[in-house]
């Protein structure tokens, strides 16, 4: 993961997050998509989504022997 941040004349910064293409699939994340971040202290962000969309999962994967 990367971050990138643009400073323009008279403007706030933008900040942009380069996010590893498994990561934006498992969570169906898309380009463009507006989210905010939450510091948790200065080791930790937690990135916070604006608006979820619906599981597409129609069911729970079974769970196996080894999974618990």
């Amino acid at each position: 993961m990367s971050w990138k941040a643009i400073r323009s004349k008279n403007q706030r910064a933008r900040l942009y997050v380069y996010l590893p293409a498994s990561l934006v699939e498992a969570i169906d994340l898309k380009v463009g998509e507006q989210v905010s971040c939450e510091l948790l202290d200065r080791g930790e962000i937690y990135l916070v989504r604006e608006s979820v969309p619906p599981t597409r999962a129609k069911q729970r994967a079974a769970k196996t022997a080894a999974s618990g």
